[in-house]
């Protein structure tokens, strides 16, 4: 580890930490129906938008209708991405003559665009026309975006309201949200990408002949196997600045290419690599000021933001210190191989990042449900690459994805506040609202649907066939493979740990399950306990009232996630890499 990484960690933290504030404010603003400085133009859009529609923009829905209607949305929007992939071969914008997407990889990136997870078993420039990157991929990004910001501002508005059925309207905060916020920031975004070098266009792929030919053997289907010389190399290109912006923000991750970002199309330079993380955290982090705004206690919004950065900390730290420490099978070798990793371990990673932007751009891509890389993970150390695990598995809560980071913190904050109301002997209270069975049941329900789909899923791959014939290594590395892909499909992260082939009927199946459970499973509980608070009246503070607004309450809420994680996946992680570790520390290699 070098004062050079840690300074640009510490830059990183430090940018986040100034744009908290104004988004925050900007984000409240704008759902509260506030003047902003966007409304000369943007109030004569969305006018337009309901008159279209015939949405009423001053009617408020029930927390059960609001849920309906975000359910049957995505419903619809899933169906149409399916029928692109299906059809894209009929379509236009299509200069590579892609052929129409096999039917089980159709239905499964349909319901991973769908729920923000953007999980790809495939590689984008192979696999989809440039009409199904914008018109569904891109779409999805925005949409599913702005779905996972309005559910957040609902379980706020539940929060903050009192004695109450009426939680907003779907379709009024969607609008707004994506004419407001997401639109905006990424017409702007997309060209200062396309200044760092970020490809936008729409010409076919570029052939070009090599300065230096080499000699490639393929294997065919039957085992027999040719040598050909290669001279060209086909260039891939398209629109894909207007994608990279929306795929960070939105913290969605689907990459245009199938490297990610760490393709030179991608994110060519620093600069965009900071951006592009700046991008990830900036609405999350913004929203726990909101949060504060809304409910009136600003101090709770900075004591929820404390504990989510003190576990990105805890993560970045671990994850620069494992990968900056290097592989232990090198490191006990003589010093000539030694030397091939001094400073540490650089496989899998772009030397333009270098270790701390990948141990950091990792951290922050797990901590977020968004599943941008620039790096492999399956590269990274055992302990290096468990980092990202445990990330999602905690459920993505430090930050988070776009509006799934609060709610899902949301959940946390119930059952810390429920564990204080046991240990002082009293019903437990939440700004003012009394904390009852029901919302913890709630609170129950949600993370044990997430766990249940991760462990239950990952318990069938890894004892049957269709489920092991998909991974590259045995033993502790493979189980990881599998955990991974089911974990970040739960957790609609939507990464990939690499060294799996997810595109089987098996996998495509059951990692697009996953991501429909993850999402919106999770959220009809955590709704029906927005719509309850809301229903609630407001009780005054009293001297055996826990405290939401402090260091005591952040350390609490820490010590919830960590424990309910630990209880949950630590057996798993012990069989997976924390084993691989102990076998890589022995010498052993699988």
């Amino acid at each position: 580890m070098t004062a050079n990484g840690w300074f640009q960690i510490g830059l990183f933290f430090l940018l986040i930490l100034l744009v908290t504030k104004p988004i925050g404010v900007f984000v409240m603003r704008v759902f509260n129906r506030e003047k902003t400085l966007l409304d000369p133009v943007l109030r004569p859009i969305e006018r337009l938008v309901y008159w279209l529609t015939g949405v009423d923009e001053s009617r408020e829905m029930r927390w059960t209708e609001y849920t309906i209607s975000m359910l049957l949305f995505s419903g619809v929007s899933m169906v149409l991405l399916y029928l692109i992939e299906r059809t894209q071969h009929w379509l236009p914008f299509n200069p590579q003559k892609f052929i129409n997407v096999d039917p089980s990889l159709a239905w499964g990136t349909a319901a991973s665009f769908t729920t923000n997870t953007n999980w790809q078993a495939y590689s984008g420039e192979a696999t989809m026309s440039y009409f199904t990157q914008m018109m569904g991929l891109a779409y999805h990004n925005f949409v599913s975006a702005a779905v996972g910001i309005v559910l957040a501002i609902v379980v706020i508005r539940g929060i903050a309201r009192k004695e109450t059925n009426k939680l907003g309207n779907f379709w009024v905060d969607t609008t707004r949200c994506l004419l407001w916020v997401l639109l905006p920031v990424c017409l702007v975004g997309s060209l200062v990408l396309v200044s760092q070098g970020v490809v936008q266009n729409l010409k076919p792929y570029t052939t070009v002949d090599l300065v230096q030919p080499y000699t490639a053997q393929m294997t065919s289907l039957d085992g027999k196997t040719t040598t050909q010389i290669v001279t060209q190399q086909v260039i891939a290109q398209g629109p894909v600045a207007s994608q990279e912006i929306i795929k960070e923000l939105g913290t969605n991750g689907g990459g245009f290419f199938g490297a990610n970002s760490a393709h030179p199309f991608e994110n060519p330079t620093p600069f965009s690599n900071l951006l592009e993380m700046l991008a990830i955290f900036a609405i999350p982090s913004g929203l726990t000021y909101t949060l504060g705004r809304m409910t009136g206690s600003q101090r709770h919004g900075w004591a929820v933001w404390a504990a989510m950065a003190f576990l990105f900390l805890l993560a970045v730290t671990a994850t620069y210190w494992a990968e900056a420490k290097g592989n232990p099978l090198l490191a006990n070798t003589d010093q000539r191989v030694t030397a091939m990793q001094p400073g540490g371990n650089m496989e899998g990673k772009e030397v333009r990042f270098g270790i701390a932007n990948s141990a950091l751009f990792a951290t922050v891509t797990t901590d977020a449900s968004c599943g941008a890389v620039n790096g492999a993970h399956d590269s990274f150390t055992p302990l290096g690459g468990m980092v990202p695990l445990i990330n999602m598995m905690l459920g993505e809560v430090v930050f988070g994805g776009v509006g799934a980071g609060l709610y899902g913190m949301f959940v946390f904050i119930v059952l810390a506040v429920f564990i204080a109301g046991l240990m002082v002997g009293r019903t437990p209270e939440y700004l003012g609202k009394k904390i009852e069975s029901y919302d913890v049941k709630m609170a129950m329900l949600a993370i044990l649907i997430l766990t249940f789909t991760i462990l239950g899923f990952s318990a069938i791959s890894v004892v049957r066939p269709y489920g092991t014939s998909s991974i590259s290594n045995p033993g502790p590395h493979g189980l990881t493979q599998i955990l991974y892909a089911y974990v970040s499909s739960a957790a609609n992260n939507g990464s990939a740990f690499g060294g799996l082939n997810p595109n089987t009927l098996w996998y495509n199946t059951t990692t697009g399950t996953a991501q429909l459970l993850g999402r919106f499973f999770m959220i009809i509980p955590i709704m029906a306990i927005a719509g309850s608070l809301a229903r609630k009246k407001t009780v005054p503070t009293s001297a055996g009232t826990f405290p939401v607004t402090g260091g005591l309450f952040s350390g609490l809420l820490v010590s919830t996630i960590l424990i309910v994680g630990a209880l949950t996946f630590f057996p798993a992680l012990s069989l997976g890499p924390i084993l691989e570790h102990l076998l890589m520390q022995a010498g052993k290699v699988f």
